[in-house]
């Protein structure tokens, strides 16, 4: 037998776990390896990491970098200094990475610049606004990494537009649906929606987070206000990232979503309680990346706050659609022809979402050893 593979496989934001997951258990399944499992320390309160951790049957990390929060910049520069230091110690043979977060990059750097192979998961994904910290993070990384896992055939486009060698190209799916698969019998059996009272198929879930929505008072005020007045007709279940709490306590609209009786204001969720809300929403309002795809496979219609998105095979499916915040009241009528039946059977789910995308990455990792 040969030498055994030392991986590192990196997680660092939530956003990130339920990608990291079905890889972990993939590679334990079916490769002879050493592996490592590194966790940023970027998301470090229980709600926002530990709890997800547990939700998707992973281990503690093995190492944690404890970079914590801090600007862009502090970051990425705090997490490749640090994994550059982990490397000295006990250098891999490959680096995994996954998402856009800063950490995807900069330990995708760090390696690079060690002469360490790096893998990337979901690689290929582009919205083409660079005003946006993560497609820096994804454009970037792909150009170092050298073997790209894509999900879909518009990420192998784009990374041919960009010079990428079709051998440094693989495409696997989407390894968010393996996770899905993986837990589901755990999402359904959750009591979290009936909880909460909700019905199933009688509400919407909503998630803001991004700097564009959260940041700005008077943006923020327009979705509050919005918010409040579709809830009027359509209860809301709204978990609130911490940023965004913070965001709605400093503009003073925390207290003016409390007042609304539609609306449902909860912590940050896990894997399993989140997605058993989500499974029985009637509608999605997001401005996350990964929602756009979990809504796709499930057939429900989602509303993405953005005015681009790296995720376009969501919007030639059919499921999911931009919107400005000033026309969230009309979309959310507009798409309530979704409650029928009818139209969420008619729905196809894009090539290779059928949760073994994780172990067609562990096969192209053995081929490219």
């Amino acid at each position: 037998m040969g030498a055994v593979l030392k991986i590192d496989l990196i997680a660092a934001a939530r956003p990130n776990f339920m990608k990291v997951a079905p890889v972990y258990h993939a590679l334990r399944r079916q490769m002879r390896c050493d592996l490592r499992l590194v966790h940023s320390g970027q998301h470090y309160d229980a709600n926002m990491s530990q709890t997800f951790f547990q939700d998707l049957a992973l281990p503690d990390p093995d190492i944690n970098l404890g970079v914590g929060s801090g600007t862009h910049a502090e970051q990425t520069g705090r997490t490749l200094m640090a994994y550059e230091r982990l490397c000295i110690d006990r250098r891999p043979d490959w680096t995994i990475v996954v998402g856009d977060v800063n950490a995807t990059l900069a330990c995708a750097l760090a390696a690079t610049k060690m002469g360490i192979r790096v893998g990337h998961v979901e690689s290929g994904l582009r919205s083409r606004d660079r005003s946006m910290p993560e497609e820096v993070n994804r454009v970037l990384t792909d150009a170092v990494a050298d073997l790209l896992w894509t999900p879909s055939s518009d990420a192998n486009e784009n990374l041919r537009s960009e010079g990428i060698p079709e051998a440094r190209i693989d495409f696997v799916g989407n390894v968010m649906i393996d996770t899905f698969e993986f837990m589901r019998p755990r999402i359904e059996a959750a009591s979290t929606r009936a909880d909460q009272g909700l019905v199933f198929g009688s509400y919407a879930v909503v998630t803001l987070h991004r700097p564009s929505n959260v940041d700005d008072p008077a943006r923020l005020a327009t979705l509050v206000n919005t918010l409040g007045r579709i809830s009027a007709d359509l209860p809301i279940v709204f978990p609130v990232h911490p940023r965004t709490r913070a965001r709605l306590e400093g503009a003073g609209l925390l207290s003016r979503l409390r007042a609304c009786a539609g609306i449902r204001l909860l912590e940050p969720q896990g894997y399993v309680s989140f997605m058993n809300l989500l499974t029985g929403a009637a509608i999605a309002i997001t401005d996350s990346g990964g929602m756009q795809e979990e809504t796709t496979y499930l057939s429900i219609p989602c509303l993405t706050i953005r005015d681009t998105t790296e995720r376009p095979v969501t919007l030639t499916q059919g499921t999911n659609q931009l919107v400005r915040a000033e026309q969230l009241l009309d979309a959310v009528h507009a798409a309530s022809f979704a409650a029928d039946e009818s139209w969420r059977a008619a729905q196809k789910r894009p090539p290779l979402w059928d949760g073994h995308a994780a172990e067609r990455i562990v096969e192209s990792l053995k081929r490219h050893t």
